[in-house]
């Protein structure tokens, strides 16, 4: 899967079943549901995949000792580009990861 695929998703009312949470949780983040998104990734604070989520949630609503504590969970380092770029490149490496497990 690519990122074309995550930006498709995104014209669906609900993310594609079988996302992990921090998937699911950039996609809601993608429908401006940050709430939700951080609920999902709360889920499960010990996965890297969420940390790195929450690492870019945080750093979106601009708690940035937040984000930095989340990125050094998630063993990321921490961005500096654009949110969306950062966005595409989580979710381009969820996608990736998800479908070697397939």
């Amino acid at each position: 899967m690519s990122i074309d695929t995550f930006e498709a998703s995104l014209d669906h009312a609900s993310p594609p079943k079988g996302w992990s949470n921090a998937l699911q949780a950039l996609w809601w983040d993608a429908h401006d549901d940050w709430e939700k998104a951080h609920c999902l990734v709360q889920m499960d604070e010990a996965d890297r995949q969420c940390a790195w989520v929450h690492a870019y949630l945080h750093r979106k609503e601009g708690d940035l000792s937040n984000a930095a504590y989340w990125y050094k969970r998630s063993g990321y380092p921490i961005a500096t580009g654009s949110l969306t770029q950062e966005r595409h490149l989580i979710a381009s490496t969820l996608l990736v990861s998800s479908s070697r497990k397939d």
